[in-house]
């Protein structure tokens, strides 16, 4: 089916929105995290919402106000609360057919989700959600926590390559020990961000999903602010932030997908 693009209202901004029309009753929502333009990075989205239409589901994504083609003041992700119930509303209204929404977001659109109790979604699909205050980095190169630097120390250990590096001079000395010190520091206290998304997702009565890749810091410094057993939680050991490799594309998708079929 042909993709459409269009313009819808949220607080006298117009904010630009893509679907990808399916004729299935239940639909997937995808809220971009930081700036991010609805087409995702590398183009991430746009192909993952043509995925899942293909197979009957159909897809809307959105620029929020002050992003891409929308207008308005970007407020944060923390304030998109009414960005996402007017993208549902115009969603719903362009598939009258709707019976059920699945919102996925990545990294602060996980966590803009939580926090705004699901922003009227029937299931969620939670993927590297942001819990890093401002002082422990920047979104481009957030602090892995303790925990997190220990972990990856101990799996280069076993690594008769890492080893044969380390006899041979082949890594950075003072490298090695800035990080090792960092892996000795406390775990730092849950951030008040992590709070507040764990007493929005409490307000949320639906089915949740959280996805994290294994070689992404968000995803780490989130485990380390969370209950590691949590029974919601399904990891793609491998996978970077944005999964865009094609097989964590393929693990993504179908993660995805089993959440909009049940």
């Amino acid at each position: 089916m042909t993709r459409l693009h269009l313009a819808f209202a949220c607080e006298g901004a117009m904010l630009a929105g893509t679907l990808d029309p399916a004729p299935g009753s239940t639909g997937l929502l995808i809220v971009s995290g930081g700036n991010e333009i609805r087409s995702g990075a590398f183009s991430g989205q746009a192909e993952l919402a043509r995925r899942i239409a293909a197979v009957g589901f159909p897809v809307f994504r959105f620029d929020r106000r002050g992003v891409g083609d929308s207008e308005g003041d970007n407020r944060g992700f923390r304030h998109s609360d009414k960005d996402i119930r007017a993208a549902l509303e115009t969603f719903r209204a362009l598939a009258p057919q709707l019976g059920r929404v699945v919102g996925f977001g990545n990294c602060d659109a996980a966590s803009a989700l939580m926090l705004a109790r699901g922003g009227g979604c029937d299931a969620l699909v939670l993927s590297n959600p942001w819990t890093i205050e401002e002082e422990q980095g920047g979104a481009e190169h957030p602090t892995p926590p303790p925990a997190a630097i220990r972990a990856r120390y101990a799996e280069k250990l076993r690594n008769p390559r890492e080893i044969a590096r380390l006899i041979t001079g082949g890594v950075d000395l003072g490298k090695l020990a800035r990080g090792l010190a960092r892996a000795l520091r406390p775990a730092p206290p849950p951030s008040s961000l992590a709070d507040e998304m764990r007493a929005g997702l409490s307000g949320f009565a639906g089915p949740v999903r959280i996805l994290l890749a294994g070689a992404d810091r968000t995803a780490q410094v989130f485990e380390s602010a969370w209950d590691r057993a949590d029974p919601r939680i399904r990891r793609c050991p491998e996978a970077g932030h944005a999964f865009v490799e094609a097989a964590h594309r393929d693990w993504l998708a179908a993660e995805i997908r089993a959440v909009l079929e049940t």
